[in-house]
């Protein structure tokens, strides 16, 4: 069980090293992400963000960069396209996150878990769902399909999946926080503690030297 981000293109951002993604794709995230791959999944996240305030919100500023960070960093509310993607290697079956889901829900599982019932992650044309009978989750990948591939595997798995779910997201974060100190040295602390929001963790300590936003 792997945390993801749901990938773009990348072609034409330059505000920092970006990695090369030509096509949809999904970005596992950890610890042993390279510092362009952190790039990458940053640049994602304020993506995802990157739309244009309600009436509500203070509009955006006229710089480039201030203006991509704006959304990630002022919104209530945060999104991130991606969420939790399961491999049976016995099976080859592989359970996707879905639209409605994203990443920064990621704890739905947990709570999925302890409570049990139905978890559903999208819609038409595909609809994956999690559904607790007794000891047993079963994951659906399309849930409109009569013979979708499922996954099996015990509660006590998931939990244990869970909490490797939960170390490399901080394990993550940790990197994240590390190359913002680097390339976004004027943004590195709100930038971080915005990272820290939409994944559902603690913000790590900012590095020594670091202007705070």
């Amino acid at each position: 069980m792997q945390p993801v981000l749901e990938m773009n293109p990348t072609q034409g951002f330059d505000l920092w090293p970006v990695a090369e993604i030509e096509s949809l794709d999904f970005l596992p995230l950890s610890g042993e992400l390279s510092p362009t791959e952190v790039g990458t999944a940053v640049m994602r996240i304020a993506g995802c963000n990157d739309v244009d305030p309600d009436g509500d919100q203070p509009p955006p500023p006229a710089t480039a960069l201030d203006s991509f960070l704006h959304g990630l960093l002022t919104f209530d509310t945060l999104f991130v396209a991606g969420g939790l993607r399961v491999a049976d290697d016995a099976t080859g079956v592989t359970f996707l996150p879905g639209c409605c889901d994203g990443l920064e829900d990621w704890r739905d599982w947990q709570r999925f878990v302890d409570v049990g019932g139905l978890l559903g992650f999208g819609h038409d044309p595909v609809s994956p769902i999690a559904e607790r009978f007794g000891d047993t989750v079963r994951l659906t990948v399309n849930a409109h399909q009569s013979d979708s591939p499922v996954i099996e595997l015990s509660v006590t798995d998931l939990r244990h999946l869970l909490v490797g779910v939960e170390r490399d997201l901080v394990d993550f974060l940790a990197l994240a926080a590390d190359w913002a100190s680097r390339h976004l040295p004027d943004h590195c602390s709100a930038v971080t503690a915005a990272l820290a929001r939409v994944l559902d963790l603690p913000a790590p300590g900012i590095p020594p030297g670091v202007q705070r936003a």
